[in-house]
């Protein structure tokens, strides 16, 4: 397999380039079917592919979650005489 970018020889069934590491195919995260890098879509079931060649995901999944650390601020209030209102 030759890279189209770089002109490497690479071993058949690789998924990226050895040279460059240009991907040779993106994965669909819905079907796993193989579809060209530049594919914006699966060819197999129409799921987006995100554009970006060497992660194609649409949309994050329970698989991709990743942690967030938020600043928060929380105010815990007593009133008195609150419960009679």
């Amino acid at each position: 397999m030759i890279c189209s970018n770089c002109g490497t020889e690479n071993r058949t069934g690789a998924k990226f380039c050895m040279e460059c590491a240009a991907p040779f195919a993106a994965v669909c995260p819905s079907c796993g079917a193989a579809n060209a890098p530049a594919a914006k879509f699966c060819s197999e079931c129409a799921t987006p592919l995100g554009g970006s060649p060497l992660r194609a995901a649409a949309a994050p999944t329970a698989q991709d979650a990743v942690a967030e650390r938020r600043l928060v601020s929380v105010l815990f209030a007593d009133l008195v005489g609150f419960t009679s209102f």
